[in-house]
């Protein structure tokens, strides 16, 4: 009896998928807590006689070792310091904290906006892209899947564009379209439209056959079979396929929010950067994170609801 289907219970579901985010955290506990696992350098507490080293600062531990060395050799006062990691890897109280605090936390800039209306920006950015490029990428999509003539039509030049990096765009969509959201919203379109189209495509070439030679024999056209038959059966597995295709638009955010003027959520990353506050960094592109997978399960959970009728659907 074959197990690769098995299907598990919910306590396994829920155990298994607590375990899929846990195990990252503890491993990045690990490297943060436990110096003898990386702490690449120290983080300088005293100076002591070594005059270049400043409070606070990091350098390598070879480095460090190597001037205290030297002090103690010389009857100096050798400088004290902490096994630390390198800035760019904060430890996870440190992300957590930042993750609360980056809401509450006013701007830099006094003219410059607070992260969740950044955020929010972004958010509308992102939607705007994905429902232009559904409103028609999913029809050309289900044409293509249903007309071997539209497909062959289409799908060539299709398949040729969808190797074109969308970001190779950016500055032609700014001196068409401005430098304000415009541009941005066409790269993700751009980035999401042309695998969109084929990949509804062979989804509605899915469709069981038998089903469209059942419609033909109770009477039905070319046009009833796509309307009453096609497209019926293929939307369950469509709507599947738009939650992975909206993920893809969430990566194509960053890039094309550098297009133009900066904004949204790459602007409150690059000026956490900028001024190395990398736990605001990884705060920020977590949030993007919680946000797509919310998103996700709630398309999810309405996917149910609306197909129930389909076989697998839970």
């Amino acid at each position: 009896m074959s197990y690769v289907a098995k299907e598990l219970s919910q306590r396994n579901k829920l155990l298994l998928g607590l375990s899929s985010f846990l195990i990252p955290i503890l491993i990045w506990c690990a490297v943060s807590y436990l110096p003898f696992i990386w702490h690449p350098q120290v983080q300088i507490t005293h100076s002591g006689s070594v005059t270049y080293l400043q409070a606070e600062s990091r350098v390598d531990k070879n480095t460090f070792y190597r001037e205290a060395q030297n002090a103690v050799n010389a009857g100096l006062l050798p400088p004290q310091g902490k096994l630390v990691n390198p800035i760019y890897l904060p430890a996870p109280h440190e992300v957590a904290t930042a993750l609360v605090t980056a809401f509450v936390t006013p701007p830099v800039q006094a003219d410059a906006p607070w992260f969740h209306q950044s955020l929010w920006h972004s958010i509308k950015i992102v939607f705007t892209a994905f429902f232009i490029a559904s409103l028609i990428g999913i029809p050309l999509g289900i044409l293509c899947g249903f007309s071997a003539s539209i497909s062959q039509l289409t799908e060539p030049f299709v398949e040729f564009f969808r190797y074109l990096p969308a970001p190779a765009f950016g500055a032609l969509a700014v001196a068409i379209l401005g430098i304000n959201d415009a541009p941005k919203i066409a790269i993700i379109v751009i980035g999401t439209l042309f695998q969109q189209i084929l990949i509804i495509a062979n989804t509605t070439r899915m469709v069981d056959r038998g089903l469209i030679e059942a419609g033909y024999t109770l009477g039905t056209n070319k046009l009833k079979s796509l309307f009453h038959v096609v497209i019926p059966a293929a939307l369950p597995d469509i709507y599947r396929d738009l939650r992975v295709l909206l993920g893809w638009a969430w990566t194509y955010l960053i890039v094309s929010e550098l297009i133009g003027t900066t904004s949204g959520i790459t602007w409150f990353i690059t000026q956490q950067a900028r001024y190395q506050n990398f736990d605001n960094v990884y705060a920020a592109i977590l949030i993007i994170g919680v946000i797509g997978l919310l998103c996700d399960v709630i398309l999810m959970k309405l996917g149910q609801r609306m197909f129930n009728w389909k076989a697998g659907a839970k």
